[in-house]
């Protein structure tokens, strides 16, 4: 018998909460009326159809400080037909990949009317969370109570009710039992072993494992480099100029390796059924904002903003910001070079230990100093990016990324080049390389997950104490859950992970040719990374919702550019080797001409090869092997998701 949205209970008294809901202290009763039947109502009436109620009932707010909080969830056959709704591709029992459809869900690997473990915990929330983020103003104008906060047709309610700070956050619960299991397998015993990156998928999503998929790729590609390394640095430590194996080294490993995670993150992202999934469109970001009118592409009422505006602030406002901010890097930089003079000059007059040591003194100041301004110009580049005021949040990411890349390469990079190419100090450039990388492993290692992590332990105990004057009819337990949850940090994405790594990759494909042990010590810093982050995610921050991913995203790109500076820099390095030089003693111009032209038959990174979605009256015949993978008949899904079906070819 076909089941119907219609047809389901929606007052269901006990429930698996997913989702919790909390409101601010002051929020009217006529509002929390108002969004519960919104929550509740049938999907026909413009509701969600999900289930919802207040963690304290009426007798516990009046034992307890009163809690605005409220559980999110829903029945089995509610996710399962939020699946189809929301374009989910699981395995067939023929071995392909298509989309979730409840009528034919007998035919899908895995699927048994008994067994609720077809969705993953990930999955069922990202149903929750899109269905929520699918109610939509009807004939209501404004917000019940709220006067100000105005709606209109079509305006995302989630949205308006978080900018109006009456919904204060919105966020998925740990299932406490799953998390267990999961750090089990993952970080608790510091031992170097595979990580469980289906299980971290089937926890937090795709995003994040795919991140953790990346790092422990990353880790074991460095370690041919390391091993390379370490004789490298043992046997020609003193004769900083012997560099032309390991830099001709550099300028293979950092294409090659981006070229393979590019084919190991497909696979894994076929396998989850990522790989095919894209949205027709995007809903606006919630900051964005302008007139009131008609969308011409979706028919849609929305704010309007003129273009030309967004790039008048873009050119004339954000673009001088960060040329200014350029600047003061290098003034920084030019600074960190005096410094490096007086202790030279100090050393060379009195040649005691003291001064020796003094030597490191400048590099270690400018690495704490570079990861600062970091952080700062972060601060910057986020509030200037949304002031821009851009329409999807896509658009947001890549302006913030482009921001940020920009400057952290110049602040991290910048006097590397300068010593390496303008000072020509192999030995100068050596100190300062190790101590950037070293001073900034161990400062991002502090600031993101051990001071984090005392914090969370501090919150934790005060959370304690405070169940523990609990009466003992109160379910302490999930009270408990909740209270110290929602007091957890927002894990804010992958931004400064992903980082993170682009920083560090740069520094070992631009110059480990130079320091050997680079290579070494960024895998150390992985092996610690991988279970620190682990800790984070699973400890320290909020759950985040699950975000369906298919590649890292504008990070390949980021990546690849790097590894073309890479290889134009390996090259210049290789063309200033003494040993180089001496095979043209008579001729510089010769060797400037062999390197330039050497240097565009080297292999740099290929475009990645997008899925071909076709047009929907397409025939079902295969087009084209895409990335290994032979494409079939295209989909479109009811939620506006479009898929592609996927085999194996012959």
């Amino acid at each position: 018998m076909k089941v119907t949205l219609s047809a389901l209970d929606t007052h269901e008294s006990s429930f698996t909460p997913l989702v919790v809901i909390e409101l601010a202290q002051d929020v009217k009763e006529e509002t929390k009326e108002w969004l519960k039947n919104r929550i509740i109502s049938r999907k026909k009436d413009g509701g969600a159809q999900l289930l919802f109620r207040p963690l304290l009932n009426k007798y516990e707010k009046e034992t307890l400080e009163n809690q605005n909080l409220y559980l999110v969830g829903a029945s089995r056959i509610r996710l399962l037909l939020g699946a189809e709704a929301v374009g989910l591709v699981k395995e067939c029992s023929d071995d392909t990949m298509r989309a979730f459809m409840y009528g034919t869900r007998h035919n899908f690997k895995g699927f048994d009317d008994d067994n609720d473990d077809f969705l993953t915990m990930a999955e069922r929330q990202f149903i929750i969370k899109h269905e929520l983020e699918s109610l939509r103003a009807r004939d209501e104008k404004m917000i019940p109570g709220y006067p100000q906060a105005k709606l209109y047709p079509g305006k995302s309610l989630l949205r308006r009710l978080l900018t109006s700070g009456i919904v204060i956050q919105v966020f998925p619960l740990h299932d406490n039992e799953a998390l267990k299991k999961l750090e089990d397998t993952w970080y608790t015993r510091f031992t170097v072993k595979y990580q469980p990156i289906d299980s971290i998928r089937g926890y937090f999503g795709e995003t994040i494992a795919l991140y953790f998929g990346f790092l422990e790729y990353f880790t074991f590609a460095l370690i041919p480099v390391a091993v390379l390394g370490l004789p490298y640095y043992l046997f020609v430590w003193e004769n900083y100029d012997k560099y032309v194996v390991f830099a001709s080294f550099n300028l293979i490993w950092s294409t090659v390796i981006l070229e393979v995670w590019k084919r190991g993150c497909a696979s894994m992202t076929y396998r989850w059924g990522t790989l095919v999934m894209k949205r027709q469109f995007e809903e606006p970001r919630p900051g964005y904002h302008g007139v009131l009118g008609i969308n011409s592409v979706t028919g849609r009422e929305e704010p309007l903003y003129p273009s030309y505006k967004r790039q008048l602030r873009i050119y004339l406002v954000s673009l001088p910001f960060v040329c200014l901010c350029l600047y003061f890097s290098l003034f920084v930089m030019m600074i960190y070079f005096d410094m490096e003079a007086w202790a030279l000059d100090l050393h060379e007059n009195s040649r005691s230990e003291w001064t020796g040591i003094l030597l490191y003194v400048p590099s270690i100041i400018y690495a704490i100093v570079i990861e600062i301004m970091n952080r700062f110009y972060r601060f910057a580049a986020e509030f200037l990016t949304s002031w821009e005021n851009h329409r999807l949040e896509s658009a947001y990411q890549n302006h913030l990324i482009l921001k940020v890349l920009v400057f952290n390469f110049l602040n991290c990079f910048a006097s590397l080049f300068y010593i390496a190419f303008v000072l020509r100090d192999m030995k100068l450039l050596r100190q300062s390389l190790a101590t950037l990388l070293i001073t900034s492993q161990i400062f991002n290692q502090i600031v993101e997950s051990l001071l984090p992590y005392w914090l969370q332990k501090k919150q934790h105990v005060k959370v304690k104490k405070k169940v523990q004057a609990l009466k003992a009819d109160i379910d302490a337990t999930l009270y408990e859950q909740v209270v110290l949850e929602k007091e957890m940090g927002t894990y804010l994405g992958t931004f400064d992970d992903y980082l993170e790594l682009f920083l560090q990759f740069g520094y070992v494909s631009l110059f480990s040719c130079v320091y050997p042990l680079a290579a070494a010590f960024a895998v150390l810093n992985n092996l610690t990374e991988v279970n620190s982050d682990a800790l984070k995610m699973c400890r320290v921050f909020k759950r985040p919702f699950s975000e369906p991913s298919a590649s890292i995203g504008v990070w390949q790109l980021a990546f690849e550019t790097m590894s073309v500076i890479s290889v134009v820099t390996n090259c210049a390095l290789i063309g200033m080797s003494p040993q180089v030089n001496a095979l043209f003693p008579e001729s510089k111009a010769d060797l400037i001409l062999i390197v330039v032209a050497v240097e565009p038959c080297l292999p740099v990174p290929s475009q990645p090869t997008e899925s071909c979605f076709c047009d929907h009256s397409a025939e079902a015949t295969p087009t084209r092997v895409t990335r290994g993978l032979q494409v079939d008949k295209p989909i479109c899904s009811p939620s506006g998701f479009m898929y592609l079906t996927l085999r194996h070819p012959p």
